[in-house]
């Protein structure tokens, strides 16, 4: 029987984590009792100022594994929760967003369809998606353009690498673990970059997904950190890296993160 590891990196989640976590183990334990599956759920709380722990905390379930780190973001958390994941004898190890924008039965779709493939990555913009909740116009526009961007500078054949339900034996993330950066914006990016590196056989796959409701994403400043994140990503893996050593010398006022920071 495979073990999976399922990674939450959660963020202020106090008032969307808890239903994030009913479903999954509803679900994941009903495959456990008929021997299809063993896992394990791995929150990830990082930098969180709200209750968001207390939350995760009223599941008294011996299949949550509940980690803490002061540093924001999901690059840094999911590197952790893989760390951890590393350390047990898991068969597999993914993770998902703790919105609960992908239900269990889309994360489990992911599970079953890995097969000889190294990982497999959802993708809302599969024509064969069911997505029952739309984002607005305009958050549809900053994925299609960011993807786009992302694809050209990197030449990805994904058509969807920013969503947050990914799978992946753990032969790939021993691999590349320590190569990975929380490059935070774009950990998604980054993750994938390695991956292509070492050869590993990645299929995007249609997925079911809603959009949620209390977005965090500042409209204003988020494309803009978004674009020049994958801008400095595609830097760091080139020749002209150096550019990025320069850009770090100025003055801060001077530098591009300042303005949109």
């Amino acid at each position: 029987m495979k073990k999976i590891s399922i990674i939450i990196p959660a963020h202020n989640e106090e008032k969307r984590i808890e239903e994030t976590l009913k479903d999954y183990f509803v679900f994941f334990e009903k495959l456990k009792k008929k021997n299809i599956l063993d896992f394990e759920i791995v929150v990830v709380l990082n930098g969180c100022i709200d209750n968001t722990k207390k939350a995760v905390e009223r599941y008294k379930n011996k299949k949550l594994k509940i980690l803490e780190f002061e540093k924001p973001g999901k690059g840094s958390a999911i590197i952790n929760g893989f760390k951890y994941s590393l350390k047990k004898d898991f068969d597999l190890i993914g993770f998902i967003d703790a919105d609960g924008a992908t239900p269990p039965e889309a994360f489990y779709d992911l599970i079953k369809n890995i097969k000889s493939f190294d990982g497999v990555i959802a993708n809302r913009w599969d024509k064969r998606s069911k997505i029952k909740t739309k984002q607005t116009v305009l958050r549809r526009t900053m994925s299609r353009s960011f993807n786009l961007i992302v694809r050209s500078l990197f030449l990805f054949p994904h058509q969807d690498t920013q969503c947050g339900a990914k799978l992946f034996k753990r032969e790939l993330i021993e691999k590349i673990l320590a190569k990975l950066g929380s490059s935070e914006w774009n950990f998604d990016v980054d993750l994938l970059f390695y991956a292509r590196r070492e050869r590993a056989m990645i299929k995007s796959l249609p997925t079911e997904w809603n959009d949620k409701k209390e977005s965090k994403i500042n409209i204003r400043k988020t494309p803009f950190r978004m674009f020049f994140s994958a801008l400095r990503l595609r830097l760091v893996h080139s020749p002209f890296k150096f550019i990025l050593r320069f850009h770090s010398k100025l003055p801060r006022k001077m530098q591009i993160g300042y303005w949109f920071g």
